[in-house]
């Protein structure tokens, strides 16, 4: 028995959109669209409050794993391990392989436990750094810090796959790995198209304004990478050892360590609060996501019986309601939180396994998830100064990279199940 029509879900759902369009912060227009939405689905005001406390209370357990995930974000930024990461690995492969190097240094700094967006702001300095010495341009930069990011995201314990794991009720451990595969292929997309960008004729050159120093001093490699190796060690006991570690532990354990390593553990209360603070708005967002994830949940938003007159399997819904609702809201997190929420329990119901629904539904959610109404797009323009014009351009490319590991995850799921 479903207490909202089909037409007030949509509804909510397109309010929604054209507030966070149209500047209004996503929480609140998510809440708003909720509200509205369940109106007019019929659900009465008393259930449609009710509808989106439940609704947001389903992420609560999203958002304790994410708040702590700060700790290691915080470690990985402030004593710079980040940046050393990122440097080490293009030092190593040298400015013939530049792009390919740039790619990978922000798909590790993103799998390891940083957010996309803080991945490639980090990893921007160095690359256009590089990009000047390399004659590389703007876009070809960018476009392989995103590319690699995407890779990266598919297969980290960020904010997007805890959700993911949390609503299909599968191990964060298994989900990451899962889309190991896809990952590979998408960095490799992102590589590809990121070098034919580098020999487009006209395009935006590195200026010597655009490059940023530091004075600070970075710890060594190998303090660096401490954090998220104890981090990946002790998710990874859970499928080796059968030993259950939770990411709400694991996570903040490879932060503190990091912390530890490099010598930065007197400042750990700074440190902790500036990692709060790049996980409070994802965590309020999460909030705001769960209240028109509820809505849509009761609705009558049968996309099951559409494919079937479609004459299409219903595996097809993961992708397409990772895709669908990343584009819609312009986030990676909120879409796969809301595609999982709304249609695990269908695909499930329909005989998709779990495990592979949660990672295409994953993998779809990076296709179309930078569009300009979401900060993702503003935010990485801004680490290159690139215009919204000029930013706008790429969206096709980085779709393409997540259309790749998307297409990718359907195939491993279509051969292994």
């Amino acid at each position: 028995m479903y207490d909202f029509t089909t037409l007030g879900a949509v509804v909510g759902l397109a309010i929604a959109i054209v507030l966070i369009i149209k500047k209004v912060h996503p929480a609140y227009s998510l809440i708003l669209g909720a509200l509205v939405g369940g109106i007019i689905g019929g659900g009465g005001l008393v259930t449609t409050v009710n509808t989106m406390v439940s609704g947001a209370q389903s992420m609560m357990s999203s958002v304790l794993r994410i708040m702590t995930s700060g700790i290691l974000a915080g470690a990985l930024i402030k004593t710079g391990s980040a940046q050393k990461i990122a440097e080490t690995i293009v030092d190593r492969m040298g400015e013939r392989l530049a792009l390919a190097a740039i790619a990978l240094a922000t798909m590790i700094i993103c799998a390891v436990g940083v957010f996309i967006d803080i991945s490639v702001i980090t990893v921007a300095p160095i690359a256009l750094a590089i990009g000047k010495r390399a004659k590389l341009n703007k876009q070809s930069l960018l476009l392989a810090m995103i590319g690699g990011g995407k890779a990266g995201n598919i297969i980290s314990p960020n904010p997007n796959t805890i959700a993911a794991s949390e609503a299909f009720g599968v191990d964060l451990t298994s989900l990451m790995f899962k889309n190991l595969v896809p990952a590979v292929f998408a960095l490799a997309m992102a590589i590809l198209l990121s070098t034919m960008l580098s020999k487009k004729k006209n395009g935006l050159e590195v200026a010597q304004g655009d490059i940023e120093t530091s004075d600070n001093a970075l710890p060594g490699f190998l303090p660096a990478i401490v954090g998220p190796l104890v981090v990946i060690v002790l998710l990874a006991l859970r499928p080796i050892a059968g030993i259950s570690i939770d990411p709400l532990i694991a996570l903040p354990v490879g932060g503190l360590m990091c912390m530890l390593v490099t010598g930065n553990i007197r400042d750990v209360v700074g440190i902790t609060e500036f990692g709060l603070s790049k996980v409070v708005g994802v965590s309020i967002l999460l909030i705001g996501t769960g209240t028109i994830a509820g809505i849509i949940k009761a609705s009558a938003l049968d996309v099951i019986a559409l494919l079937e007159k479609l004459n299409m399997p219903a595996f097809v819904l993961a992708p397409l309601a990772g895709i669908l609702m990343a584009g819609a809201t312009a986030s990676t997190t909120a879409g796969a939180t809301i595609a999982a929420q709304t249609f695990a329990p269908t695909l499930i119901e329909q005989g998709v396994p779990a495990l592979a629904a949660g990672a295409m539904v994953h993998a779809g959610a990076t296709v179309v998830d930078s569009l300009p109404h979401g900060s993702f797009f503003h935010a990485t323009g801004g680490s290159v100064n690139m215009s919204i014009g000029d930013r706008m351009k790429l969206i096709p490319f980085e779709a393409c990279v997540g259309l790749t590991a998307t297409l990718i995850s359907v195939v491993m799921f279509l051969i292994f199940g």
